[in-house]
């Protein structure tokens, strides 16, 4: 099945993308903001959705929100906070669910309304955010933050990433700093608000079974005048480095965590580029397959390593629980499953197995709404003009010249253990 997209230029900054899928059991509306990834403003972005949802002029609760959102033949409404590069991305969705019994057509604009009024028309008090939901805001976001940092598996792999770019803007957490929390009143929120949508770029999707009417109504309910709109300059993609890291960090927690950070230096457009996901599949299966070998051993615990590139900065990250006696030898399989592959000291069958598994995850999201619309913003960030078919074809055209080269652009950045305290030594 070919997955294709609709672009419409509404008016400047704002920008609608149609896929129509009458399959879907539901019709996913999100509207997505672009903002420039900044450590001065990515906490006021992150806490703006989460005020939003609050209460609009009309609902002005978040009860009368969900009791609303019930009305219409329970639709789900969310939002997400994220990092794409050097940009912190706001999605606001809505999905409405497709049944028998009701009138499609209303309740489609109905909907369409609701999360309108959600982003446009908030709930202010004398033309300023209500200074007890931007509080309560506060309390929910300061949450997230301590949430994410619960999460050892998440917070380990974000240590690695403000490690290996200190200096650079891709070190920043998008869901902001809880010392900037203190300096955000109605006032500042309000304001910054204002700015967001004034500048940020917008990219609106409509995923689901729609028709012209669809079209149009969305084009007329979501024209606003921007006037000077943030320009996001591309990624700057480091390759081979000098200097390496390692870093050890102590917690009060119950595994150990190892995360080992490589540059590749290839971009996204790059020849290379799909030779380097290969290359990272066959790695991750040869690594995993002899941990599996290894369980039989006496005391042998196994860990699987999860290998991850990271589309806009071109990195790979390769995670794991181990232990502390186990952490050269994890690495020390890393390093060379890494040299074989430089080699070519991989077959067919691995080349095979690896395509096969990453074209499965591309035709694995033709069964979700957001996946669909994050796989084609995605292509609108980096500019990739290929069609859905056309980027799974060319997995199957990487040859295994493309994956030594580009394995040959592999070189450790950062290697970051995340220990117990029981485990530490001095």
């Amino acid at each position: 099945m070919e997955l294709k997209s609709k672009r419409v230029n509404i008016t400047k900054g704002i920008n609608l993308n149609l896929i129509n899928m009458d399959e879907l059991k539901s019709s996913l509306l999100s509207v997505y903001f672009i903002l420039p990834l900044d450590r001065e403003d990515v906490t006021k972005n992150a806490l703006i959705p989460i005020v939003l949802k609050m209460g609009t002029k009309i609902y002005d609760s978040s009860i009368r929100i969900s009791q609303r959102l019930k009305e219409l033949n329970d639709s789900w409404l969310s939002v997400d906070i994220d990092r794409k590069g050097e940009r912190q991305v706001i999605r606001f969705s809505i999905e409405i669910p497709k049944l028998p019994h009701m009138n499609y057509d209303n309740h489609i604009v109905d909907t369409i309304n609701l999360l309108k009024n959600i982003i446009f028309a908030p709930y202010l008090e004398e033309g300023l955010f209500s200074s007890e939901y931007v509080e309560e805001g506060k309390k929910i976001l300061e949450q997230m933050i301590i949430k994410e940092k619960e999460d050892i598996k998440n917070y380990s792999i974000q240590r690695c990433i403000e490690e290996m770019y200190k200096n650079e803007k891709y070190s920043i957490s998008p869901l902001g700093y809880m010392e900037n929390l203190a300096k955000i009143d109605s006032v500042t929120l309000s304001e910054h608000y204002n700015k967001i949508l004034s500048k940020a770029p917008m990219e609106i999707f409509f995923v689901g079974e729609y028709k012209g009417y669809i079209e149009d109504y969305l084009k007329e309910s979501f024209k606003f005048k921007k006037n000077d709109i943030y320009k996001i300059e591309r990624e700057y993609i480091a390759g081979k480095v000098m200097i390496k890291n390692m870093i050890y960090e102590n917690m009060d927690i119950d595994e150990n965590r190892l995360v080992v950070g490589y540059r590749t230096g290839i971009p996204y457009e790059s020849s290379l580029y799909n030779g380097l996901l290969v290359a990272n599949n066959i790695l991750e299966d040869r690594i995993n397959a002899e941990n599996l070998g290894e369980i039989t051993r006496p005391n042998k615990a196994l860990y699987l390593v999860n290998s991850k590139i990271n589309k806009y900065k071109s990195f790979i990250l390769m995670d794991c629980s181990t232990s502390l006696t186990d952490i050269e030898e994890i690495i020390k399989k890393i390093r060379n499953g890494i040299d074989e592959l430089k080699k070519g000291k991989f077959n067919e069958d691995e080349m095979r197995t690896s395509k096969q598994s990453i074209k499965g995850s591309v035709k694995a999201i033709n069964k979700n709404g957001i996946l669909i619309s994050e796989f084609f913003l995605d292509k609108i960030l980096t500019e990739d003009n290929r069609s859905y078919n056309q980027i799974i074809a060319d997995i199957d055209k990487v040859t295994k010249e493309e994956i030594i080269e580009a394995s040959k652009e592999l070189t450790l950045d950062t290697i970051y253990f995340l220990r117990s305290h029981q485990n530490s030594i001095e």
